[in-house]
């Protein structure tokens, strides 16, 4: 069934890959190549021009931001009410902060280098400054501060590995 981005469930590009970005002044940062790849599958412009939109939002259980289409949003509050349903069954009232949590993002444009502002809420929950840590992880991208990655207890090491790689490529110190 194709979303209203044109993209059915079943062909959307799985977002893979990882990367370090320079955020700017602005909070302007690019999107990793091979996430934008997937990204810019899943939500392509009507008018055929590079970029889309990316919805940032901070992730339901970590430091971080996550990162998805548009056409993303139907597939997350789906999964978000039947997580609630499950929970209003076993314990008699639903928790409401489920959708608080899911609904969290801003449609911010990207263009066709991937380049796109960080809404300011977000960043600041996820204490991003001068550097971004971009993970794919099938459904959406996470986005980390590299230290605060680095210090979670509760994170793949390999994920962490890549950060520090990533890192001592570019020459940041942590």
């Amino acid at each position: 069934m194709p979303t209203e981005c044109g993209v059915s469930v079943d062909d959307r590009s799985e977002y893979q890959g990882d990367g370090l970005g320079l955020v700017d002044d602005k909070g302007r940062v690019a999107i990793p190549a091979s996430l934008r790849q997937a990204l810019a599958a899943n939500s392509p412009r009507a008018d055929g021009k590079d970029g889309g939109t990316v919805i940032v939002g901070v992730h339901p259980q970590q430091k971080c931001l996550r990162a998805y289409d548009p056409a993303y949003v139907k597939i997350l509050k789906a999964e978000i009410e039947a997580i609630q349903a499950r929970q209003l069954n076993e314990l008699g009232e639903p928790n409401y902060n489920l959708k608080r949590r899911g609904a969290s993002g801003e449609p911010v444009p990207f263009d066709g280098s991937g380049r796109f502002i960080m809404p300011g809420f977000p960043r600041d929950y996820a204490n991003i400054g001068e550097n971004a840590f971009f993970w794919g992880t099938f459904d959406w991208i996470e986005i980390w501060d590299p230290k605060t990655l680095i210090d979670a207890v509760d994170v793949d090491p390999a994920m962490q590995a890549a950060c520090r790689y990533h890192c001592k490529v570019k020459g940041i110190a942590l």
